[in-house]
C-alpha cells in the first residue's frame, strides 16, 4: 500500500486518491452485513431517487422503482460498526496528516450509506461537494468506502483530476450548482475525467472542490459505498447554516 504522504500528495495534486484494501476483509464483511441489513429495514433517515429527480430516476414514488432508496442518512447513528469505521485510527492518522491539526467529522454532510440500484438508479450530473456547504475555509475531505467492486459499469464516481484547483464563473453552473454539461468551456473539462476502478475495501479519498460525477448501474446487483466528510479543528463550520446543525465527531 503507498505510504500515507504518497497518498496526500496525489490528493494535493490531482484532487483525489486511492488506498488499496484500507479495510479489511474482516472488517468489509461486517459492514456489508450491516449495509445490507440497513437498506432491507429501511428505516429513516433515508432518501429516495424519485424525491430527488436526478436523470434517470423514477418520475414518482408511485411509479415502477418509486420506492427505491439511493442513500440511508446519518450512518454514524444507524449502527455501531458504521460507527467505529468513520473514527479508526487509520483514518484518523491520515486527516491528521493531510489537515496538520486534529481533524472531526461531519454529522451533517455525506455521513451515510450510498446505494446505486440497477434499473432505477439515477446518474449524478458534475458537481462540487462544498456547493452546499458553509465552513471557514473549503477545504474538506471526503471518503469513499467501497463496500464492492466498483466500475464504470456499475456506477463508480467519475472525478476530473486537478479540478479542485480550477477556478469557475458562476455561470459555468446551472441554478442547482451542477456544472453545465451544455457550456463549451465545461465540456472540455469533462473529457478530462477518469474512474479509477475500486476494489472492496479500496478507499477514495477527494477534496470537496474536486468536480466529480456518478453513472448508472448497468450491473445485476446493489451497490453499497459508506461516504463520511472530514475537516481540519480550524475549519469550522459557520454558525446558523446546514453545517453546523448537528455535533460533529470528534476523531480524537
Amino acid at each position: 500500500m503507498p505510504a500515507i504522504s504518497d497518498q496526500i500528495e496525489q490528493l494535493r495534486e490531482l484532487g483525489y486518491a486511492v488506498a488499496p484494501r484500507l479495510v479489511t476483509a474482516e472488517g468489509l464483511a461486517k459492514l456489508n452485513h450491516v449495509a445490507r441489513l440497513q437498506l432491507a429495514a429501511r428505516s429513516p433517515p433515508l432518501e429516495l431517487e424519485a424525491d430527488l429527480q436526478y436523470p434517470g430516476a423514477p418520475a414518482s414514488r408511485s411509479a415502477v422503482g418509486g420506492e427505491t432508496v439511493r442513500r440511508l442518512l446519518g450512518a454514524y447513528d444507524r449502527h455501531p460498526e458504521f460507527a467505529k469505521w468513520a473514527a479508526v485510527p487509520e483514518l484518523r492518522d491520515w486527516m491528521t496528516a493531510y489537515f496538520g491539526e486534529h481533524a472531526l467529522m461531519s454529522r451533517a454532510h455525506h455521513n451515510c450509506l450510498m446505494t446505486k440500484h440497477p434499473r432505477h438508479g439515477s446518474l449524478t450530473n458534475w458537481h462540487r461537494d462544498v456547493r452546499y456547504w458553509s465552513f471557514a475555509r473549503e477545504d474538506l475531505v471526503s471518503v469513499w468506502v467501497a463496500l464492492g467492486e466498483e466500475e464504470a459499469g456499475n456506477g463508480a464516481l467519475w472525478l476530473v483530476p486537478g479540478s479542485h484547483r480550477m477556478e469557475f464563473s458562476a455561470d459555468r453552473f446551472d441554478e442547482a450548482k451542477f456544472f453545465r454539461a451544455d457550456h463549451a468551456d465545461n465540456a472540455a473539462v469533462i473529457r478530462g475525467g477518469e474512474s479509477p476502478r475500486l476494489a472492496p475495501g479500496d478507499v477514495l479519498f477527494f477534496h470537496c472542490n474536486t468536480l466529480h460525477s456518478a453513472g448508472r448501474n448497468t450491473s445485476d446487483a446493489v451497490k453499497y459505498s459508506l461516504v463520511y466528510t472530514y475537516h481540519g479543528r480550524s475549519n469550522a463550520p459557520q454558525a446558523g447554516t446546514r453545517s453546523a446543525s448537528k455535533p460533529e465527531v470528534d476523531l480524537g
